[in-house]
């Protein structure tokens, strides 16, 4: 029996400092700034393994066929920022997208206000902290939809505590955020349309319908002292009946009880030692969600500009509908308990034509997905080249 194992590209990225330019004004000032991210792709199949996906395109929907692709996109960011005498701020943040498919995006779209080094509030369309860091990797829905289409029913998923982190294309986002000495605090609360999360907004063989708005509270401790920080949280919808599916006796079925947990550790040795320290994330995360059951753990580290990581998964589907599938055999989705292993690397070209802002990227990925009581599970592999370009 065929087992589809859909993969996602694992590569890399990196964020470069903020040149751009900054203008003045009696309000504050304005920072003008960019970035270039052009891909070219090879992969074995195009389809979703993971939570991550495999093209810059938002419109882009998984396939069964090797893949040759040249993607990318390029932002342009403005930021404005006040600070008074007695360390009070306000700011906002607004960065569109222009990608290779022809169409305008957007990342990030903020507005913040608070004291400096004491506490923040934060409105709009914005990332929360990263509970899952994976170094140079990228293709994490990095064009802003990090809440949308990560689960790709019947296929394999890693979750990585993304599901109430921010980006939404159905909704916004508050936080209010505390620094206390070596203590960091968090709270994010996300509202949005939740059937966004899947792709097609089908869940265990059913067609969700949305009766009401999710809302994700994600409480994040974050601690730190010289090179090592830690970090605990959980995410949460707090809204009972938000989405689900009506049955064959009409009786509606509640689907949107989703609850997450998750750890990650980092020793960030390039702090004291940019040229020869080390990156080192260690992370975990799980999922108690209506009907099934995931775990997940990653590792990754980076020395000298290469980076190599490893992402193990552990997931129990509970609940299918099989009778609602639209495929030639249900030999094609991943039902019951399942494992996915992902080894992934990624190296950084700095300077690119003696140029400080041009580097290029080269990442590979090999996947593999086992299921219980199957034995023709196949692996997946991909490479990259990413050109980065910033201003």
């Amino acid at each position: 029996m065929n087992i589809r194992n859909y993969l996602c590209v694992l590569t890399l990225f990196s964020v470069p400092a903020v040149a751009g330019i900054t203008f003045d004004t009696p309000e504050g000032s304005l920072k003008l700034y960019g970035d270039v991210e052009f891909n070219v792709d090879a992969a074995s199949r195009t389809g979703q393994l993971t939570s991550l996906r495999t093209s810059a395109g938002k419109d882009w929907k998984a396939g069964d066929a090797e893949r040759w692709d040249v993607n990318g996109r390029i932002l342009i960011g403005l930021d404005g920022y006040r600070l008074m005498d007695n360390r009070n701020f306000a700011g906002f943040t607004v960065q569109p997208l222009a990608d290779l498919t022809g169409s305008m995006n957007l990342d990030d779209a903020a507005f913040f206000f608070g004291r400096e080094q004491d506490w923040k509030f934060k409105v709009g369309r914005y990332e929360a902290y990263d509970m899952f860091p994976l170094n140079q990797d990228t293709l994490i829905e990095y064009s802003g939809n990090t809440a949308n289409n990560l689960y790709n029913d019947g296929y394999g998923y890693i979750y990585m505590m993304k599901e109430g982190r921010g980006r939404s294309s159905s909704g916004g986002a508050v936080q209010l955020s505390k620094q206390s000495g070596p203590f960091y605090f968090e709270v994010n609360a996300q509202a949005s349309d939740g059937t966004t999360l899947f792709q097609e907004r089908n869940y265990h063989g059913n067609a969700l319908d949305n009766k009401k708005n999710t809302i994700y509270l994600r409480p994040v401790v974050a601690w730190s002292y010289n090179d090592l920080s830690a970090a605990i949280a959980m995410e949460r919808n707090v809204v009972s009946n938000a989405y689900g599916y009506t049955d064959s006796n009409g009786q509606f079925s509640d689907q949107s009880k989703r609850n997450g947990y998750g750890a990650t550790f980092t020793w960030n040795g390039q702090r004291a030692n940019p040229e020869d320290g080390v990156v080192l994330n260690l992370s975990t995360a799980w999922l108690d969600a209506t009907g099934e059951k995931d775990f997940s753990a990653g590792s990754n580290i980076l020395w000298h500009d290469l980076e190599l990581g490893y992402i193990y998964a552990n997931n129990d589907v509970k609940e299918f509908n099989l009778a609602n599938l639209d495929v030639n055999s249900d030999g094609e989705f991943i039902l019951g308990k399942y494992t996915i292993h992902t080894l992934h690397t990624s190296y950084r070209i700095r300077n690119v034509m003696e140029m400080n802002n041009f580097d290029i990227y080269l990442g590979a990925y090999w996947s593999k997905l086992n299921i219980e009581q199957q034995q023709d599970d196949k692996d997946r592999y991909g490479a990259r080249v990413r050109f980065k370009y910033h201003f």
